[in-house]
């Protein structure tokens, strides 16, 4: 049963992923200003999205593995767990944010890259959570797991000033599409494409995670069994 769930789940997100490209790039008009580049938003905002959401769950397992460390050892691997799938989805949306925003960048700004508000908070976040995961792949000692989470939730305070950086600041990258001044918004003609890639990357994103998860709770157990084995001889 879980099985069929699971590769019904599959389904639904492939079909996502084919039917929000068909809205991307046949149904939704052209922008009056940009022309074709435009639709590089149907990646790049639902892509931010699903980075933000991802780095708030690694900010959660980092929270609860530092709680229960102590008293629930096996809840604290749990959480663990749950923190690094999150932190690494995460760095693989946002590498794809900051990949597909230079492509627009250098089409609409006549250059790829510019240090402004919005773009140098971004690479730092990305900067911090990759600086997790190598310390995860390259340290050792009893100690990796509480330094992992404790840069992981320093990591996590980056991405409000990620959000905010254009309301608060002047900057070259493009303002707010949605909550921003009396002159924000989206055409309702793109509306429905946005909103359809966002949630079929959004369902791709879960899955990702949820098979990310999975291979390190299987790595977990698997390194408790060979210490156990350790001790017993």
């Amino acid at each position: 049963m879980k099985k069929l769930l699971i590769s019904f789940y599959v389904v639904v997100t492939l079909a996502l992923m084919i039917w929000g490209y068909y809205q991307a790039i046949y149904v939704a008009p052209n922008d009056a200003m940009q022309g074709e580049i435009f639709r590089i938003i149907y990646y790049h905002v639902p892509s931010a999205s699903v980075a933000f959401l991802f780095f708030a769950i690694s900010l959660i397992g980092s929270v609860g593995y530092l709680a229960a460390r102590r008293n629930h050892p096996d809840r604290a691997q749990i959480f663990d767990a749950w923190a690094l799938a999150g932190a690494e989805v995460g760095v693989v949306f946002c590498s794809v944010v900051l990949t597909t925003g230079p492509i627009w960048g250098r089409r609409a700004w006549g250059i790829w890259w510019t240090w402004d508000a919005r773009l140098t908070t971004t690479t730092v976040l990305w900067l911090i959570y990759v600086s997790y995961l190598l310390l995860r792949r390259f340290a050792a000692g009893p100690q990796v797991q509480t330094l992992a989470a404790v840069l992981g939730i320093f990591g996590a305070l980056d991405v409000p000033i990620v959000y905010m950086s254009n309301r608060w600041w002047r900057t070259q990258h493009p303002a707010p599409v949605f909550g921003g001044d009396s002159n924000s918004g989206m055409d309702p003609t793109m509306v429905g494409a946005l909103l359809w890639n966002m949630l079929a990357w959004l369902a791709w994103g879960i899955l990702i995670l949820g098979i990310r998860y999975y291979v390190e709770r299987q790595h977990q157990q698997i390194a408790a069994a060979e210490v156990q084995e350790a001790l017993n001889a």
